[in-house]
C-alpha cells in the first residue's frame, strides 16, 4: 500500500484526468471533481479507488518511468517516452551498465537511464549549465535513483573522463564537435545515441561519425497517436504528437583498411526462404 512519501498516479474514469502526486500527511489533492485527502490515499492500496468530496472516483495506481519523465520539473524540453523507450533499446544496455549522458537538461532521461542500469549500474551526466543539474539531480532524487547518477557540471569540449562505458548519448546542439570524445568513451562494439531536432544537425553529425569510423549508422523519426479507448466510438484522439526530434544511432568498431564506409548502400530486401518442393519462377 502507498505511503508518505511515495508517489501515486491518480486516475478518473470520468474525464482521463490524471496526477503525479507525492503523499504528504495532511495534504490535499485538488482537481476539478473535487479534492482528496492524501492521509485517505494513504490508508489503501494500490488498485483502490477513493472518492473526492464531490464523490467523483479516482483510482490509485502506481506511477510510471514513462509519466514520470513526461512530468519532471523542467527548464528545458524534455526527450518523451515515445523516444526514450528507443533510446533505451538501441543503445543496448540493462542492469549494471555505465552509460554516459551529456546534455543533463531537466533530468528526464537521466533518470529514465538510471531507473534501467539498476543499483549495480551508473549513470554519469554531463551538464555544463548548473542550474540545470541541480535541477535534474532533485528530479533523479524525486524518482528514487539519485544515487545511481554521477552529476558533472563542466562543458566537455576537453573529452569525458569515463572509458569502455556501454553506451554514450549526446542531446546536444552541435554533437558533432564531440563526437570523437564520445568515441574515446565507449567501449569497442557499443553504441552512440544522438538527438537532434533539425536536418542540418543531422547532417553534420553524420559526417563526424564517418570521420570518427563509427558503423552500422542509423537515423530515424518516431510518430505516436493515441486513440480514443471508447469501443463503440473507437478512433484517433484529435490531436497527437508527432515531430519532437530525430534521432541517430551508430557503434564503434575497428577501421580495416580498403573499406569505405563514407557511404551505405541501401540494403537490399532478404530474399524468401525456399522450401523443398518450391518452385523457383524466373
Amino acid at each position: 500500500m502507498p505511503s508518505a512519501g511515495d508517489l501515486v498516479f491518480l486516475w478518473s474514469p470520468a474525464k482521463g484526468d490524471s496526477f503525479l502526486v507525492r503523499l504528504s500527511p495532511g495534504s490535499v489533492q485538488g482537481s476539478h471533481l473535487g479534492q482528496m485527502k492524501h492521509d485517505d490515499i494513504a490508508s489503501m492500496e494500490y488498485g483502490d479507488v477513493i472518492l473526492t468530496n464531490r464523490g467523483e472516483p479516482f483510482f490509485i495506481l502506481r506511477p510510471s518511468i514513462g509519466e514520470y519523465s513526461r512530468r519532471v520539473k523542467r527548464l528545458t524540453q524534455v526527450i518523451f517516452p515515445k523516444d526514450s523507450g528507443f533510446i533505451i533499446q538501441h543503445l543496448n544496455f540493462g542492469p549494471g551498465a555505465t552509460v554516459v549522458e551529456c546534455g543533463t537538461g531537466s533530468g528526464g532521461m537521466t533518470s529514465v537511464f538510471a531507473h534501467f542500469v539498476g543499483d549495480e549500474g551508473r549513470v554519469v551526466s554531463y551538464e555544463k549549465r548548473e542550474e540545470f543539474s541541480k535541477l535534474a539531480e532533485s528530479n533523479a532524487e524525486r524518482w528514487g535513483v539519485r544515487h545511481r547518477v554521477e552529476f558533472k557540471i563542466r562543458d566537455i569540449k576537453d573529452g569525458f573522463d569515463e572509458r569502455e562505458a556501454d553506451a554514450v548519448f549526446l542531446d546536444v546542439k552541435n554533437p558533432w564537435d564531440f563526437i570523437g570524445a564520445a568515441r574515446d568513451a565507449l567501449a569497442w562494439g557499443n553504441r552512440i545515441g544522438v538527438l537532434v531536432p533539425t536536418f542540418n544537425q543531422i547532417e553534420k553529425t553524420l559526417e563526424a561519425l564517418r570521420d570518427n569510423g563509427f558503423v552500422d549508422v542509423q537515423v530515424l523519426e518516431l510518430l505516436m497517436r493515441y486513440f480514443k479507448t471508447d469501443p463503440k466510438r473507437l478512433r484517433p484522439d484529435d490531436m497527437m504528437t508527432a515531430h519532437t526530434g530525430f534521432l541517430i544511432f551508430a557503434a564503434k568498431a575497428k577501421a580495416i583498411p580498403d573499406i569505405d564506409i563514407s557511404g551505405q548502400e541501401e540494403a537490399l530486401p532478404d530474399a524468401p526462404e525456399i522450401e523443398a518442393g518450391d518452385a523457383l519462377v524466373p
